[in-house]
């Protein structure tokens, strides 16, 4: 297994890896609104990880449905390495990733650009004063809202029974649509919806091997 020097240095030849920096702001991303039309070269839906990790759960989406583009995106390259060194190697063209921190996301994707996010396993921030940076709080639905397509839908799964219920706070204050929930999605997937239980990342086998439940919320952006 290469060493975390090795692992950035392949990263900037992996041609399904990017990078957005902070002095990147005044430039923009190049990559922004030219997804479909130059890295994936069709006009699939296009559906977004947040915090993605290892990328198990994007690589997991992208191998079981080919129809549709996935991007994975953290702001740790060493764990993004394991992802995309598994989409290379096994030919998945449907999967990209990107190295940059999530409150400069919506400089990556231009309007309606996305028409799904996953967020899997956040840090909940449990900390009063760390509000503002759980991934599910108001200035972050804002951000996403600049890229994500009117009806598109937000996924949630995390073990933290705090993060669920902020989360669920969070839909009703804003008003938002809420699609669906579950505080033990093992005993309540919904009907035809196998991936949400069947492609588990490192944290959900962690948590699950614990005894722990898993939540899982969706919800859309537009306000009722």
């Amino acid at each position: 297994m290469p060493n975390k020097l090795q692992k950035f240095a392949d990263l900037e030849t992996f041609p399904n890896c990017f990078a957005f920096h902070f002095e990147q702001l005044e430039t923009g991303f190049p990559m922004k609104g030219k997804w479909r039309s130059y890295y994936f070269k069709n006009d699939r839906p296009i559906i977004l990880e947040l915090g993605c990790g290892r990328g198990e759960y994007t690589v997991g989406l992208a191998s079981a449905n080919a129809s549709k583009n996935y991007i994975g995106v953290d702001v740790k390259g060493n764990r993004i390495w394991t992802g995309a060194k598994f989409a290379l190697d096994q030919l998945l063209s449907n999967v990209a990733f990107i190295r940059c921190r999530i409150d400069t996301i919506e400089q990556c994707f231009a309007a309606q650009e996305v028409d799904e996010i996953w967020i899997t396993f956040p840090d909940p921030q449990p900390q009063k004063p760390r509000e503002r940076k759980r991934l599910t709080n108001p200035l972050f639905l804002k951000r996403y809202q600049q890229f994500l397509k009117p009806n598109g839908t937000v996924h949630l799964k995390t073990d933290s029974t705090s993060f669920y219920d902020y989360t669920l706070e969070v839909i009703a204050s804003q008003n938002l649509p809420l699609f669906f929930e579950t505080n033990d999605l093992y005993k309540n997937c919904p009907p035809q919806r196998n991936e949400l239980i069947n492609i588990k990342t490192y944290y959900e086998e962690l948590f699950t091997k614990r005894g722990e439940t898993i939540k899982y919320v969706a919800f859309g952006l537009n306000t009722n």
